[in-house]
């Protein structure tokens, strides 16, 4: 028989690899999560809270975890360097956030995991390690610790001004710099922030536009959104995005009829259409959830407009027979796309339309709704304590454009950490 230290040196490896497996794999699900149209605020505090107790396992068993973790970066994926940040950023040891350091350098695309773990970290632990980035002369340092800041919502100082005017600033820790300054409304900063209006890198002219929105320029900035929204990115969703909250009413409209032009722009003016919010284009939106391609996301401009929760009213529908999206099981098939409207319900056209017959008379045209109020600031703070994530982010921005002094709320944020930001 064996004895119970044997059995045990034998359970622990075990158990660690699953503590650290587990958190890089729940890391990457969160990272979906945050954007997802099914997760509420109380969903993402109870990931997060799994995710806790998987790091505080590794915690519990000290320099055996961090080898485990440290073994792990080996991969350079984001849930990996998550993990090991964590672990270095808490030991207060520098070999181990060198190490960190070395896989992001070698890996860049994990960058997001290594900030992501700052943005977990309490502040006051990361002080001294954050205020030493700052006056680094590594423009990767400065960036992280410009990054670090800006999730925490806490001011870096001066070394936004100066990143922000050097023209020899490598483009990324710029583009960081003009983004942390609109997300915590740096207004003194808005004059050297438009002069990017017409830098020649894509994400520095972006960012320069988004803060410079954010900070209240509704004309030049506007513009570069424009051109910015006119190509198909991330970016440009982002700038699409933003562009249709910040424009006047009138302008919006003229300019989702000149995209309605476009065939290959359907998409983009069904979520514009929920974007602006407007009771008017209810109808339309009716008729598109007849067209398979874009029924859910016409749902989903339905819901932002009217607050309906298409699931749970019964207003749903059975899947189209025939229709497939996102990767087949078949090997030929080449496109391994993924269906970004997987969680999304169906709608069902006639159920929804009888609904709208029904309620439209509690709607104004020409007035903009989000989840089914007239945006203000109190709709906005109830729904960033509601609302699905999708909603909360849309929530967040109008926010900040209404409150220009205010910072623009985090709906990336630990759960509990936004939890207790809502209940002050």
């Amino acid at each position: 028989m064996q004895t119970p230290s044997v059995i045990t040196k034998r359970i622990i490896p075990q158990i660690l690899e699953q503590h650290a497996e587990e958190t890089a794999f729940l890391w990457i699900l969160r990272s979906y999560a945050v954007y997802a149209p099914h997760y509420r605020l109380e969903d993402l505090a109870k990931l997060d809270s799994r995710i806790e107790a998987h790091l505080d396992g590794l915690r519990i068993a000290g320099s055996e975890a961090w080898q485990l973790c440290e073994e792990a970066l080996k991969f350079g994926e984001p849930g990996e360097v998550f993990a090991a940040g964590i672990l270095a950023l808490e030991s207060k040891y520098a070999n181990r956030l060198e190490r960190v350091l070395e896989t992001v350098t070698q890996f860049p695309e994990a960058l997001r995991g290594l900030v992501s773990a700052f943005g977990w970290v309490a502040p006051q632990r990361l002080a001294g390690t954050v205020k030493s980035y700052l006056t680094s002369d590594s423009p990767l340092l400065i960036q992280i610790g410009i990054a670090a800041c800006a999730v925490h919502r806490a001011d870096p100082g001066l070394v936004l001004a100066k990143t922000i005017a050097d023209d020899q600033a490598p483009a990324s820790l710029k583009a960081c710099a003009l983004r942390a300054a609109g997300q915590l409304k740096r207004r003194d900063l808005i004059e050297p922030i438009q002069d990017q209006l017409k830098a020649d890198d894509e994400a520095v002219q972006f960012w320069a536009a988004w803060s410079s929105v954010l900070l209240g320029d509704r004309i030049r900035a506007i513009e570069t959104l424009k051109t910015s929204a006119c190509i198909k990115s991330p970016l440009g969703q982002r700038a699409f995005d933003l562009l249709l909250r910040a424009m006047s009413p009138i302008d919006a409209h003229r300019w989702l009829k000149n995209l309605a032009r476009y065939p290959e722009w359907q998409r983009d003016l069904v979520v514009g259409v929920g974007i602006i919010g407007d009771p008017f284009y209810v109808p339309w939106l009716i008729k598109q959830m007849s067209i398979p391609e874009l029924s859910r996301v016409a749902g989903e401009a339905f819901s932002s407009i009217t607050g309906v929760d298409i699931s749970y009213e019964d207003l749903d529908d059975e899947p189209p027979q025939g229709f497939d999206a996102g990767p087949t099981e078949n090997p030929e098939d080449e496109d391994v796309t993924m269906d970004s409207d997987e969680d999304l319900p169906w709608p069902s056209p006639l159920k929804i339309a009888a609904w709208w017959d029904a309620n439209k008379g509690r709607f104004n045209q020409g007035v903009r709704y989000l989840s089914g109020m007239p945006i203000s600031e109190l709709q906005c703070k109830r729904i960033l304590t509601e609302g699905y994530q999708r909603q909360r982010k849309s929530a967040a921005l109008e926010l900040a454009l209404m409150q220009v002094e205010a910072p623009l709320f985090e709906v990336r944020a630990p759960g509990w950490r936004q939890q207790s930001w809502l209940s002050e």
